[in-house]
């Protein structure tokens, strides 16, 4: 079930809406009904998904429960390594296995295991808590309150990245305490810019980006598809993700919850230093304090800083996808934040238009490779994009060329989603009318078209 399908804006979000406030007053039931609820939206997707997240819902509160008993430090570390094998084997048994036959010159039999949708966010949230533990924190939580910290169905799938102690003290609160109606306007309000991302703006990309990048497995693509093709994709994936987050952070506000904010106009970046700080900042943070400061950080020489920083981002791509080309963008990512480190600690600078340029164009060539099926794709498009297969033309409907110039100034100049909803509007009894409509129209809109899941879906 998609936030952005007529089902769940028509039926399953209203429906448990209405069973939460109802039960605002009795803590554990509207606590159950919405993990019951979560676990029915995880299940509708496959119902095989379930029991692997229960399973590792209950045996990971179990450890903690182990642990809190005992205080043995490696009792989290147990926990760790188990859900990190879950993780490799149901993500990576097949790319471990075709990368080893394809270095022995034997032919790849997939074993096709099944990856549970957003097992790479539900288990880094579970590592995040174990290794807090480990560290000192002394939050142990009941079984209730763990249990929805995990399957919260709004950052279930796709993030945000949601640390314990920034979610669970406020299971406690009433829903219905003063400022009800203020969350739910915002969060909905934020929900319908959030939808309209991923409709008006993804959607309607990916129609231009997907026959590209296909046609270009098969053949050249000239200078003028390639360019449009990359620019369009490096749009399309900022709205699809980002109006994702808008809507998980809108419907958890509904709901009287406030999750971490995880985009802040990243393509306004000056460096790749402060693109990472924008882009995906809840895995930014989760890869900083869980990786890169325990390996040294930048407590170290500058060689050791540099091999931290690579070490990091190689896994933090392996983390969005099995294949050797999400490991290159991250390398590639890693190699760019080192350098930066080492420009900026020798005190050097360029011009702010100059520096956001090239970051901008880095960021967007890295994004072929993110986005090719293979190495030998990326490198057709990329050198496309260099003018070697020729200018060529490429002619766009105009509903095209309107959402990659207002994906474009919306990413480049204006106000970004959350400031919007969530600072600048106040909330009005006038502006339900617009809201609603707008929310109308895009339904409309979604009935039009074939279901257009997120892209963050397969990691």
């Amino acid at each position: 079930m998609l936030f952005n399908s007529q089902a769940f804006i028509c039926g399953f979000l209203p429906i448990v809406l209405a069973l939460y406030y109802a039960l605002h007053a009795h803590r554990s039931a509207r606590q159950a009904a919405v993990v019951v609820a979560s676990l029915a939206f995880y299940g509708w997707w496959d119902i095989r998904f379930v029991p692997l997240l229960v399973a590792l819902t209950v045996v990971n509160w179990l450890i903690v429960r182990w642990f809190a008993s005992s205080r043995a430090g490696w009792i989290p570390l147990l926990g760790v390594m188990l859900n990190l094998v879950v993780l490799g084997v149901c993500k990576y048994a097949d790319f471990f296995r075709a990368t080893a036959d394809a270095l022995l010159g034997e032919a790849f039999h997939p074993w096709d295991l099944i990856l549970p949708l957003g097992i790479s966010f539900f288990v880094f949230q579970k590592i995040s808590y174990l290794i807090d533990l480990r560290r000192g924190d002394r939050h142990i939580y009941g079984f209730l309150d763990f249990c929805m910290f995990v399957t919260f169905f709004p950052q279930l799938i796709a993030g945000p990245i949601v640390r314990h102690n920034e979610i669970i003290h406020q299971f406690r609160l009433d829903p219905c305490r003063p400022g009800m109606w203020e969350n739910l306007s915002r969060g909905f309000v934020l929900f319908v810019i959030g939808v309209a991302k991923k409709v008006a703006l993804a959607d309607t990309l990916a129609m231009v980006v997907d026959p590209l990048f296909g046609k270009a497995v098969t053949t050249s693509l000239s200078a003028a598809e390639a360019w449009v093709a990359t620019v369009a994709y490096t749009l399309q994936i900022y709205f699809d993700f980002s109006g994702y987050s808008d809507m998980a952070i809108g419907l958890a506000l509904m709901f009287g919850l406030s999750l971490p904010l995880n985009f802040n106009a990243p393509y306004r970046a000056v460096s790749v230093r402060d693109f990472w700080r924008r882009w995906h900042m809840t895995l930014s943070r989760f890869l900083r304090d869980y990786l890169y400061i325990p390996l040294g950080g930048n407590r170290c020489g500058a060689l050791r800083q540099a091999a931290n920083v690579i070490v990091t981002m190689l896994l933090g791509g392996l983390w969005h996808g099995a294949n050797w080309t999400f490991v290159a963008w991250g390398g590639l990512h890693g190699t760019a934040l080192a350098v930066n480190h080492l420009w900026q600690a020798r005190g050097l600078r360029l011009p702010g238009a100059i520096a956001w340029a090239l970051t901008l164009l880095f960021v967007m060539a890295c994004w072929v490779l993110f986005r090719a099926a293979d190495f030998a794709t990326a490198g057709s498009v990329l050198s496309s994009m260099a003018g070697l297969q020729g200018l060529g033309h490429i002619t766009l409907d105009r509903e095209f060329v309107a959402a990659i110039i207002g994906g474009a100034a919306v990413a480049l100049l204006g106000p970004t989603s959350q400031a919007i909803a969530l600072e600048k509007l106040r909330p009005k009894p006038w502006l339900a009318v617009p809201a609603g409509a707008g929310l109308a129209y895009l339904l409309l809109l979604v009935g039009g078209r074939l279901p257009n899941v997120f892209i963050y879906f397969q990691f």
